[in-house]
């Protein structure tokens, strides 16, 4: 089955590869970014350009009702994967929740009014293993993070309040349009260009020597291809209203992960990845002064395991290997300038 989808946030690392799975299934894609002008070639040169008659591009802002109308036009689908992401913790929480929250709703309008008959929302673990005081625990589906526990940052809250409130509004305004949610955890592979997504920085930060001792972090992995994938089946099986389906592998230890590296890398590439494990006094000392790390402390320690067996036994869904993932991802990097000798 192929119709017409409508993909947000074109540009994004996730997005870029469900559009070109998509077109290679023979899906006609309408595709948003945020300035047209600058986005166009680079999107169609990721895809491999099929032509204007399989692919168009618009332009179309998740704070702004301009352009979406037009975007969704003729579709049959949308996959609304744009979401706002910041390198940094914002010092306004709301910058990054109200975003999320209106920018999902318009999508969700938009794709109703327009005869969607399938909307699968790009959510995030985040909305789903966060807000719990316990070191270690296993979540699946029915989990959802409580956003009032006083360790969730703003993007965790961001993605849980924007799913929280598009099934809703689902639940209220809906009417025959069927809602799917896609819940990935750590997403990495390989990238494009130098261009890529802030989900790799940890990736690039062990390799270019910034991490001199891993903090003792984790999460579970999965890669952008296999996310992708997932989208897709979402998208294209039957009988899919109201479910949600994570996407996660293993939980790795951000030095397990420099382990994977050092394994799958040349040597003169990983000579700046971190051995050791930092004390976590010394995260608390770095946290006085970085507000990056401030907001991270508190997961110090932690092991969130995922129970993604819903999307194996519903859709047939696989993981290829967390190595794989992270090898990909750093040879990539390397590829593309982004990591040096």
């Amino acid at each position: 089955m192929a119709g017409t989808v409508l993909v947000t946030g074109g540009t994004g690392y996730i997005a870029g590869e469900l559009i070109r799975q998509l077109l290679a299934k023979g899906w006609t894609v309408h595709a948003t970014v945020r300035n047209k002008a600058k986005s166009e070639a680079l999107l169609r040169s990721r895809v491999g350009d099929p032509g204007e008659d399989r692919f168009k591009v618009f332009e179309a802002e998740l704070m702004s009702d301009d352009g979406w109308a037009e975007a969704v036009a003729g579709c049959t689908h949308v996959a609304h994967v744009a979401s706002p992401i910041a390198a940094s913790t914002p010092k306004d929480e709301n910058e990054m929740i109200v975003p999320a929250r209106e920018g999902t709703l318009r999508a969700l309008r938009f794709a109703r009014d327009a005869g969607v008959k399938r909307f699968v929302q790009t959510s995030s673990m985040a909305a789903v293993a966060y807000g719990r005081s316990e070191k270690e625990y296993t979540v699946d589906e029915s989990d959802w993070t409580d956003v009032s526990h006083p360790d969730v940052y703003p993007y965790v809250k961001s993605k849980t309040i924007a799913e929280r409130a598009a099934r809703d509004w689902m639940a209220a305004e809906g009417g025959d349009m069927e809602f799917v949610s896609v819940n990935p955890a750590m997403v990495l592979g390989p990238v494009d260009d130098p261009d890529f997504s802030p989900s790799v920085e940890a990736v690039k930060q062990l390799l270019n020597g910034s991490m001199p001792m891993a903090p003792d972090l984790g999460f579970a992995i999965v890669d952008t291809r296999d996310v992708a994938d997932l989208h897709v089946r979402c998208l294209e099986e039957s009988g899919l209203a109201g479910e949600r389906f994570l996407a996660a592998g293993k939980f790795y230890r951000m030095i397990e992960v420099g382990e994977a590296l050092r394994r799958g890398l040349p040597a003169e590439h990983t000579k700046k990845v971190p051995t050791k494990v930092m004390p976590n006094w010394m995260v608390s000392v770095l946290s006085l002064f970085n507000a990056g790390v401030r907001s991270i402390k508190s997961e110090l320690g932690k092991s969130r395991h995922v129970d993604a067996s819903h999307a194996l036994e519903r859709l047939g869904w696989k993981t290829r290997s967390e190595e794989e993932s992270i090898v990909d991802c750093g040879r990539s990097l390397i590829e593309h300038g982004v990591v040096k000798p």
